[in-house]
């Protein structure tokens, strides 16, 4: 008797220990919020980076300067590589709200081969700048020429290991809330790094060499 009962009294505990919640934990909208109000917080990081570039962009220290060392040609490539990568983030949107998964991650596929390819000439360029000798601790304009774009080209490596996180997630659990949730911010972010990059293209690169 005594058994039975304690046996019925620890599965009683058992079953108040478990629980399940029946609608989706999140609020409506929660996380979208929280995500922009990280990204003004980004917004200001870049503002500052562009008021200190618009400072120091003109100090060569007698090294050289913006016209000497771009490559407009090699940028105007890298700027439409970044580009397509936001066009492409868009069609796995598409497919997104379509419900296809296989579509879904086929566009993610090309939209992190366009961010690699992006990374890669970047890296190229700042190897052919310090290969010439334009290293950051040549000028202040170098310094914040180096500092401003690679701050944008980290932001997109974090991107890139993002992305590659949430297609194995979609792969592994297809697009369920959470999954929807995170796409919709990681296209915010990439978005947000897209108009960046215009600023950078048209304030550090294309000023540059008048």
């Amino acid at each position: 008797m005594s058994d039975t009962t304690l046996h019925t009294s620890a599965a009683g505990a058992m079953a108040v220990r478990e629980y399940h919640l029946a609608h989706e934990p999140h609020p409506e909208n929660g996380t979208a919020l929280g995500f922009w109000l990280y990204l003004m917080s980004d917004c200001l990081i870049f503002a500052a980076l562009f008021a200190t570039y618009g400072v120091l962009g003109r100090s060569y220290a007698a090294g050289p300067t913006g016209a000497q060392l771009f490559d407009l040609t090699l940028v105007a490539i890298n700027t439409a590589f970044l580009l397509l990568s936001s066009i492409t983030f868009g069609f796995a949107m598409l497919r997104k709200q379509l419900g296809d998964v296989k579509g879904t991650l086929l566009w993610l596929a090309v939209t992190g081969f366009f961010g690699l390819c992006f990374l890669g000439l970047e890296l190229y360029e700042f190897y052919h700048l310090i290969h010439q000798g334009a290293t950051p601790q040549r000028s202040a304009f170098l310094s914040a020429f180096f500092t401003l774009v690679g701050t944008h080209g980290l932001h997109v490596t974090f991107g890139l290991i993002w992305l590659v996180v949430l297609m194995v997630q979609i792969s592994k659990h297809g697009l369920i809330p959470a999954n929807t949730r995170r796409l919709m911010c990681l296209s915010m972010f990439w978005h947000f790094l897209d108009v960046v990059w215009i600023g950078v293209f048209t304030f550090v690169y294309l000023m540059g060499v008048l």
